[in-house]
């Protein structure tokens, strides 16, 4: 499970073959002890938890790269190591 990317102390994993589970593109992330998976077209939140503002963060991110994300969902999906995406900053 790579982390693609890391800002304001969240970090943001793509599990390889991960398009079982919620059926749809998604990112994992990570803050303090909170995880969970947001869905890549409309940042809504599949599973698990954020604090309210990490995920506004988390989606403000996912608005400003989605199609660098559905790039690395493709790669993700077929086994293939996703890119790097920058942070938010």
């Amino acid at each position: 499970m790579p982390t693609i990317s890391m800002f304001y102390g969240i970090l943001v994993l793509m599990y390889f073959r991960d398009n079982r589970r919620h059926h749809r593109p998604h990112i994992h992330c990570r803050y303090q002890g909170d995880e969970a998976a947001i869905a890549i077209d409309d940042g809504s939140m599949l599973d698990g938890s954020l604090p309210a503002k990490q995920l506004k963060l988390v989606q403000a991110w996912i608005e400003i790269h989605k199609e660098e994300l559905t790039v690395d969902w493709e790669l993700a999906v077929n086994g293939d190591e996703p890119f790097r995406i920058a942070p938010l900053q």
